[in-house]
C-alpha cells in the first residue's frame, strides 16, 4: 500500500486501555467519596460560599514516586494545620509542555532514559494518584494530552489547562466533559482574554473525535463544564498579580458576564522564574485579599522537598533526590513557612471581620432602643 495512507512514524505500540488501567487499578468507594467531595469543596471555594482559599502547591513535575508521596506527607499535615483557611491540593503533574524539547513528564518518560514506556508510566500515574486519595490528600493535574485524561481524570479533584494550549480548540472540547472543576491560564504572552474565552467555550455542549473506554476512535459528546475558571500566571513582559493587573482581568470577566472569580499563579511569570520570590508574590495577594478583594479564591505554589532545579542526567542514578527535573521550586521550610505565615494573616482578617460585624450589629441594636 502506498506510503500516502501512513503517517510519518518507524513505529506504533499497544497501549492499555483506560478501562482495562482501571479494572487493575480501581478506586474504592471510600477513594471516590473524597474525590467528590473534595471536588464539591472547591467549587464552593470558587463560588464564594466557602470561605477558605484554594492552595494547590506541589512540584513542578512529579518524576520519583518516592519523593512524591514523601511530599504529600507533609502537604497532609500542613492542609491540616491550616484547614480553617485553605483547602490544599497537591500538584501532581504527570505532563509538561515544552517551549522547545525536553523531557515530557513521567507519563511519557517514567524511566528517565527515553525508553518511553508510557505503559508503565500510566500505571505509576494512577497508582500515585491512588495513595494520595488513600492519605487524603487532593490532586491537580494539567490536562495536556486529551486522551491521556481518560487514565487517570476520575482521580483528580482540579485540572488544569496551560498556557501554551489555553487557545487549542481541542483542550477547550476536553475541558467541556471533565468531571472536575478546570482552570485556564492566561497565554504566555499575557493574554487574559483567551483564558476567558477558553471558559467561555468549555461551558457549552461540544461533539468531537476523541477515545471511549476501551480506546477506540469515537464521537465524544459533552454536557459542557460549569466549573471552569481562570488563572493568571504573568506574560513574558509583566506579571499580572498587582492590584491594577487582577482589576483588569475582572473587567474582562464582567464583560464576558463570568463570575467574578480567579486563581494567582505564584510562580512562571509571576514570579519572573525566580522559584524565591514566589513567597513575594503570595504576600502581596493576600494583601489583596485582606484588603476586601473576595474574587481571588486562590493561589498556586511550585514548590519540593529541596530547593532549585537539575537536569536530566543521561544516568538516572546520579540525579539530587527532591529536586525538580523541571522549572526551580522552593524547598519545604520555605514553602510552609510562606503558607502559614499567609494562613496567620488571613485569620486576622476574619476575626477584624467578625469584630467589626458584632460593633455593627451593637450600633443597631442601641438605635432601636
Amino acid at each position: 500500500m502506498s506510503k500516502i495512507y501512513y503517517f510519518s512514524s518507524t513505529r506504533s505500540e499497544p497501549l492499555v486501555s483506560p478501562r482495562e488501567l482501571k479494572q487493575q487499578l480501581p478506586a474504592t468507594i471510600a477513594q471516590t467519596h473524597f474525590i467528590e467531595q473534595t471536588r464539591q469543596q472547591i467549587i464552593q471555594i470558587l463560588n464564594g460560599t466557602d470561605p477558605r482559599l484554594l492552595l494547590i502547591m506541589g512540584p513542578c513535575s512529579i518524576h520519583d514516586l518516592k519523593s512524591a508521596e514523601q511530599y504529600a506527607i507533609k502537604v497532609k499535615e500542613l492542609a491540616t494545620e491550616v484547614s480553617d483557611t485553605f483547602l490544599v491540593v497537591m500538584r501532581v503533574y504527570f505532563e509538561k509542555p515544552r517551549t522547545s524539547f525536553g523531557w515530557k513528564g513521567m507519563m511519557y518518560d517514567p524511566h528517565l532514559n527515553g525508553s518511553h514506556d508510557m505503559n508503565t508510566g500510566l500505571r505509576w500515574m494512577r497508582e500515585l494518584l491512588l495513595t494520595l486519595s488513600d492519605l487524603q490528600v487532593p490532586a491537580a493535574a494539567e490536562i495536556l494530552d486529551p486522551v491521556s485524561a481518560h487514565y487517570f481524570g476520575d482521580l483528580l479533584s482540579w485540572g488544569c489547562i496551560g498556557a501554551r494550549t489555553s487557545s487549542s480548540q481541542i483542550h477547550r472540547q476536553t475541558a467541556s466533559g471533565l468531571p472536575m472543576p478546570v482552570a485556564f491560564k492566561n497565554t504566555t504572552e499575557g493574554n487574559v482574554e483567551t483564558a476567558i474565552n477558553g471558559v467561555l467555550t468549555a461551558a457549552k455542549p461540544h461533539s468531537y473525535i476523541g477515545i471511549n473506554e476501551v480506546g477506540c476512535a469515537a464521537l465524544i459528546h459533552t454536557e459542557g463544564n460549569p466549573n471552569c475558571h481562570i488563572v493568571l500566571r504573568g506574560g513574558e513582559k509583566a506579571p499580572n498579580y498587582d492590584v491594577s493587573s487582577i482589576r483588569q482581568a475582572l473587567n474582562l470577566l464582567r464583560k464576558a458576564q463570568l463570575p467574578l472569580q480567579l486563581i494567582v499563579d505564584c510562580s512562571h511569570d509571576n514570579s519572573r522564574g525566580v522559584y524565591n520570590h514566589q513567597p513575594v508574590v503570595l504576600r502581596s495577594v493576600i494583601d489583596q485579599i485582606v484588603d476586601h478583594n473576595k474574587s481571588i479564591r486562590g493561589v498556586i505554589l511550585e514548590s519540593h522537598l529541596h530547593a532549585g532545579n537539575q537536569p536530566l542526567s543521561p544516568n538516572p542514578k546520579e540525579l539530587e533526590y527532591a529536586v525538580s527535573l523541571t522549572d526551580s521550586c522552593m524547598d519545604w521550610n520555605t514553602t510552609e513557612e510562606a503558607v502559614l505565615e499567609a494562613a496567620l494573616q488571613l485569620k486576622k482578617k476574619r476575626k477584624n471581620n467578625t469584630k467589626d460585624s458584632l460593633q455593627d450589629d451593637g450600633a443597631k441594636e442601641t438605635a432601636l432602643v
